[in-house]
């Protein structure tokens, strides 16, 4: 039905004054503005609610009989919204969120600025570790939930999907390659290339998509973390490849995202938590938010 709560209000203000003027004054509005939202309450309802005269105005026997039925709508809209007042002031403590480094700069910023605005009380704790200490950290309880890419396979781990990502090559602007539509692994191995150190979830993706690839980067520098791997070829040290959502945005550096084929690298990145597990209500109500977040397709 095509009326809104300002109808319902501006209806029951002329119930209660017998007043279109006494309406008018209470609600601040103009007697012309207040009478149009009559109209078109009793356009969208297709009854007639006020008989007007010039002396007076009086309530139709269904205008009578709408009256209960418009303050409970309106009681039930302010007992919903002093619900969410009470809640919004009651939720406090902490909520610890263990995530891959390379994915925090998408996932995280926008949704702690937002939940720190409607909870102010919360605090908020970040692991950034690899995949499988963020996956530990989850099943140990030091972290509520957390945001990675493995766990799929896991028992006693809930996993919810929320985008798949393709590895990108990290190349300097002003690198031969730099200008490349896309870039081929045979082509990655006649540069200089650096990566990450094995044991990383990361490293063991691209080294089961090269299994069967005979021309291979040689690697001469290996680190732990992808935005470390991230720096150094941002400092002219080499190539890399990485997620692509460990690339800094456009224009904010140095660096170029390239397609990269033959063969193709993705990842899933998914929320994962202790299957059974009960959160607090601080850590439920951010864990729905991210939830939120979740796009279909994939980011490449």
């Amino acid at each position: 039905m095509n009326f809104d709560l300002a109808d319902l209000r501006a209806f029951l203000s002329v119930a209660d004054f017998s007043s279109f003027r006494a309406a008018s004054d209470n609600l601040h509005l103009s007697q012309s503005a207040l009478s149009r939202r009559i109209d078109k309450l009793e356009s969208a309802l297709g009854v007639t609610l006020f008989n007007r005269t010039t002396r007076k105005v009086e309530l139709t026997t269904i205008g009578r009989a709408f009256v209960p039925k418009a303050r409970s709508v309106m009681r039930e809209l302010e007992d919903a919204l002093v619900g969410i007042k009470e809640v919004t002031d009651r939720v406090s403590g902490q909520v610890t969120i263990a995530c891959v480094p390379s994915a925090v700069g998408y996932f995280l910023p926008a949704a702690i600025k937002q939940f720190h605005e409607a909870y102010p009380r919360v605090r908020i704790r970040l692991i950034d570790e690899s995949s499988a200490e963020i996956l530990m950290a989850v099943a140990r309880g030091d972290a509520d939930f957390g945001l990675t890419y493995i766990g799929t396979q896991e028992p006693d781990i809930d996993f919810e999907p929320l985008l798949e990502e393709r590895f990108v090559v990290a190349c300097p602007a002003g690198h031969p390659l730099a200008k490349h539509k896309r870039v081929t692994w045979a082509e990655l191995a006649r540069h200089e290339y650096v990566t990450i150190a094995q044991g990383s979830g990361n490293r063991f993706l691209i080294d089961q998509a090269l299994s069967h690839v005979e021309s291979k980067p040689q690697w001469f520098c290996e680190v732990r973390h992808v935005p470390a791997l991230v720096s150094l070829v941002e400092a002219g040290l080499g190539l890399g490849v990485v997620p692509r959502l460990a690339m800094p945005p456009k224009g904010h550096s140095g660096l170029v995202s390239l397609p990269l084929e033959g063969p193709r690298v993705t990842r899933l990145i998914g929320l994962i938590r202790r299957r059974g597990r009960e959160f607090m209500p601080s850590a439920q109500l951010f864990y729905d938010m991210l939830l939120k977040t979740r796009r279909k397709g994939s980011v490449g």
